[in-house]
């Protein structure tokens, strides 16, 4: 088994299936912008996509053979959030025949990199990724609160942009540098909901992101989001939604579930957020007169 990996802490994960040569390019063409992993087969691929991150896959035209096909169409259909593109770095008699049974195991996306402009697109479709829901929720709610402070927008864009790994009001406190129970106290005298539920509504759409790709257990979105266990994830979700896990990822997407976050959480207090700073304290004649 080989593996490359390169890029520094955060950085994306691409995973391959490719030749020895086309392993150096994407090497130099990787480095500093992403993750690059190498797999000696589609096993250890679908290994990859269970238990990590992956914002692709790409797999080389001229490595690709017809017994991988089942392989091929179990990953996209349970992982359709992670993009397959197929690599084509020469002509070969085969490569006709191996493209058709590609596109027909639905994969989507081509990258001919035989002239030098097609190395130019795998990069930039590398460093990019897929749409991530991070970015798209810290997009959607900026635009819901456009009036709002910056420090309320810190807060919202540091819901979605720190550690997967920090879970608690304590730890996301520390990582903003203010004190745990000064940062609560602000949003109650503020008359915003508190700090604890917009964690927990953050991590859910976090959760119900990943639970698109039915090649993900529930078990194994629990571990991925920092949960205990399985169980500690089902009694949050039902503490949170009053729904069991299974329900919820019926339920809910990304998407919808960001939405459910913005129509509860975020549109209501609009006017709240306007003047609001998590992080510093009002002057005390604000306090006393009750104007915080």
């Amino acid at each position: 088994m080989s593996t490359t990996r390169s890029g520094g802490p955060g950085s994306a994960a691409v995973v391959t299936f490719v030749t020895p040569m086309e392993r150096q390019r994407l090497d130099a063409l990787t480095s500093g912008s992403c993750v690059a992993v190498h797999r000696e087969n589609l096993e250890q691929v679908l290994q990859d996509l269970r238990t990590n991150r992956v914002s692709a896959v790409i797999v080389s035209v001229s490595r690709y053979q017809q017994q991988y096909a089942p392989s091929v169409a179990r990953m996209v259909r349970e992982f359709p959030r992670v993009p397959a593109v197929a690599l084509l770095t020469s002509t070969e008699s085969r490569a006709t025949a191996a493209l058709l049974s590609l596109g027909e195991h639905g994969v989507r996306t081509l990258v001919d990199a035989r002239e030098p402009a097609g190395w130019r697109t795998l990069r930039t479709l590398v460093s990019s990724g897929p749409p991530d829901i991070d970015a798209k929720a810290i997009r959607a709610i900026r635009d819901d609160l456009d009036d709002a402070s910056a420090p309320t927008m810190r807060f919202f864009d540091t819901l979605f942009t720190m550690p997967r790994s920090m879970t608690t009001v304590l730890e996301f406190a520390r990582h903003l540098a203010v004190v745990p129970t000064t940062f609560v106290s602000r949003f109650v005298r503020q008359g915003v909901p508190t700090p604890k539920r917009y964690l927990a509504a953050a991590r859910l759409v976090r959760a119900a992101h990943l639970l698109e790709n039915p090649g993900y257990s529930i078990t194994q979105v629990a571990f991925l989001m920092e949960y205990s266990s399985p169980q500690s994830f089902s009694r949050h979700v039902s503490g949170v939604l009053q729904l069991g896990a299974a329900e919820f990822r019926r339920a809910h997407t990304g998407d919808s579930m960001l939405r459910l976050m913005r129509e509860t959480l975020v549109l209501p207090y609009r006017e709240r957020f306007r003047d609001f700073d998590p992080f510093t304290s009002p002057p005390q004649w604000m306090v006393r007169t009750g104007r915080s």
